[in-house]
């Protein structure tokens, strides 16, 4: 069954926000360069530019986290510099707030203006296999998505709000299932000044990926539809 239409007052309000994060990205010099800090992959230079503003680097650190919406970089760059400067706990619930609003973001996108998107580049009776499958997989593949280190954070909730997953149930489960791949690289973001290949903690986080990914895939296809 083909989900219905958003309305054009919820495409002008997911457009207004996108535009004002887009407006915020150009103007915030510190955003912009800790944005282009994190694509490069450089926790040196994220940690730099959260730092030079004081109080208002957590500020800065949830902002980033929005624009992960369209600028897929790697999350575990700003979850590690959170961690190195806030601790472990502060940086955790932090970055929690984050990722839930960025996903939050990516979910109204998902469902407002980027279904006609989907259906035109998946094909319609593909993306509806797609819905589908969230829709048997239910809770527990939502959860065991968010387990899986490889697969995109804003892809995910850009297809549940596509297929119409209840906002409520998509919010719980991502604050749930990306906790423990989040606190790992906070965690490791408190260590950095001591670390090194050879340390127990990296070999150990290494681990704990690996066994998210196994386990968060395993389950994913135990409750994919044929």
């Amino acid at each position: 069954m083909r989900a219905p239409r958003p309305s054009l007052a919820a495409v002008a309000i997911t457009i207004a926000g996108i535009a004002a994060l887009g407006a915020l990205f150009l103007l915030v010099d510190p955003l912009h360069r800790a944005v282009e800090a994190a694509v490069r992959g450089d926790a040196e230079g994220v940690r730099g530019e959260v730092d030079s503003l004081g109080f208002a680097g957590p500020l800065l650190i949830v902002l980033l986290a929005l624009v992960h919406a369209f600028v897929f970089y790697p999350a575990e760059i700003v979850d590690a510099a959170a961690g190195f400067l806030y601790g472990f706990l502060p940086a955790l619930a932090l970055m929690m707030t984050g990722w839930v609003l960025s996903g939050l973001l990516c979910f109204a996108i998902g469902r407002s203006v980027a279904r006609p998107l989907l259906d035109r580049w998946l094909g319609e009776s593909r993306f509806e296999r797609v819905e589908a499958a969230i829709e048997r997989g239910g809770i527990t593949l939502l959860l065991a998505l968010r387990l899986i280190p490889i697969v995109p954070f804003s892809l995910i909730s850009y297809a549940a709000g596509a297929a119409r997953v209840p906002a409520w149930r998509f919010a719980w489960t991502t604050a749930v299932g990306y906790v423990p791949i989040t606190a790992l690289a906070v965690y490791l973001g408190t260590r950095l000044e001591d670390l090194h290949l050879t340390d127990p903690l990296v070999l150990g986080t290494a681990a704990a990926l690996l066994a998210l990914l196994l386990g968060g895939h395993r389950i994913a296809r135990g409750r994919r539809p044929a």
